[in-house]
Parts: structure tokens; C-alpha cells; sequence
């Protein structure tokens, strides 16, 4: 991880001196788990949509940055959820996730169990999962889990205490425990989950963004 971190950090302040290499190196290491992030926020129709402006904006906006991998990924987590929160205020539409605080009573989960949900977040199909938690919880789980922020990052792109975050993300990873172990006959309970559909609309790629941010450096 460090090294991954240390990477990640080398090639934001190379894309950030115009390096497209470094840039879609950057794109390729954040995309994926940014990605899972917004569909959790609009749902799976609209989650490309949103990620491509958020690539914009943080490909417009990248000199401004300062830190390193982390703070990157704060940083490009909290210009996708204000770039989501703007699409559902658009749109009309509430948050794609919901839920009911009373879920989470019932029984302690187990830590073996808790590790496995953990674990079982890196898949795509675990998304289906989250979309159970409440709204708080699931943005908790996934910035946490997910995208790979502290506790103080993702508090940061939340606009809340870290403790409160911290708080979330343990009662989120709780009830997925709980839904992962509540049929013993299931497996890992994946195997009944739908797969992830295809997305509808053209995803933007890491050559669109940097032709985008070449030019838009030509006009400044």
C-alpha cells in the first residue's frame, strides 16, 4: 500500500506539470473505486455520467491540488459527491441509497464475518449490498472501504466529525456482516446478487480527460 501510495502521489504532481502519461496513470488507479463511490450516490444508470464530470473538473482543477495520494483522493471523492448532489438536485431525484436506522438492530456481528464483508467490498457486486444501508452508513463504507480514505478524509468530504464517520462505518459494516451471514446456505451471500449492468451511456476515458485537459490549459 505504501508503495501504491508513493506511486500514486509521484504521478499526480507529474500530471500536474502536464504529464497525460502520469495523468491517466492517476485515472486508471482512482477511477474504479471513485466510480463504485457515485453509484452509490445516483445509482448505476447515471454513475458514468457523473464520474465523467467529475474527471473534468478535477482534470480543469488539478494544478490547484496540494498533498499527496490520500489527500488526492479526498480530494477527487468530495468533487464527485458534490458533482452527484448536483445531478440529483437536477434530476429531481433522491439519493439512490435509503434505508431505516431499525435495520440495524438484532444481533452482535461476528469479527470473522465482519472481516469477510470487509473484504467481500472490493467486488462490484458487493455495491448491491450497500445500497441496503442507510445513506450515512453506505457513504461511511465506501469512502472508507472503497475508496481507501481516513477516517479525517472521508469526514472532510462529508462534511462531518471523523468520529461520527468512524461511527457510521462500523454500524454500516455491521449490518452487511449481518447480511452476508444471515443464510448459512448462501455462501458468502454474492452468489444471489444480480450482476452489474452494463452502462448505457459512453464512459469517458482517460485520453478524453487529458485532451480535455490540454485544452483547457491552452485557454487559460
Amino acid at each position: 500500500m505504501l508503495g501504491d501510495d508513493a506511486e500514486l502521489t509521484a504521478a499526480v504532481r507529474a500530471a500536474q506539470d502536464g504529464d497525460e502519461t502520469a495523468f491517466r496513470t492517476v485515472y486508471r488507479a482512482v477511477h474504479p473505486r471513485l466510480l463504485g463511490y457515485v453509484r452509490t450516490l445516483v445509482g448505476d444508470p447515471d454513475a458514468e455520467d457523473v464520474a465523467s464530470e467529475t474527471w473534468l473538473q478535477i482534470a480543469r482543477d488539478l494544478e490547484r491540488f496540494s498533498g499527496d495520494a490520500d489527500r488526492f483522493r479526498g480530494w477527487a471523492a468530495r468533487i464527485a459527491r458534490n458533482r452527484a448532489l448536483d445531478h440529483i438536485r437536477m434530476r429531481g431525484r433522491r439519493p439512490a441509497i435509503g434505508g431505516d436506522e431499525t435495520e440495524l438492530t438484532g444481533r452482535a456481528a461476528e469479527s470473522d464475518t465482519a472481516v469477510e464483508a470487509m473484504e467481500a467490498l472490493s467486488t462490484d457486486s458487493t455495491l448491491s449490498l450497500i445500497a441496503r444501508l442507510p445513506q450515512d452508513q453506505a457513504e461511511a463504507v465506501v469512502l472508507r472501504v472503497v475508496v481507501g480514505l481516513d477516517a479525517k478524509s472521508a469526514a472532510e468530504t462529508l462534511g462531518k466529525r471523523a468520529g461520527a464517520v468512524r461511527t457510521a462505518a462500523h454500524r454500516g459494516l455491521k449490518r452487511l456482516a449481518e447480511l452476508l451471514g444471515d443464510d448459512p446456505e448462501s455462501g458468502s451471500g454474492l452468489d444471489a446478487l444480480p450482476p452489474q449492468r452494463e452502462p448505457r451511456r459512453r464512459a469517458v476515458t482517460s485520453a478524453t480527460v487529458t485532451h480535455t485537459r490540454a485544452r483547457t490549459q491552452k485557454d487559460m
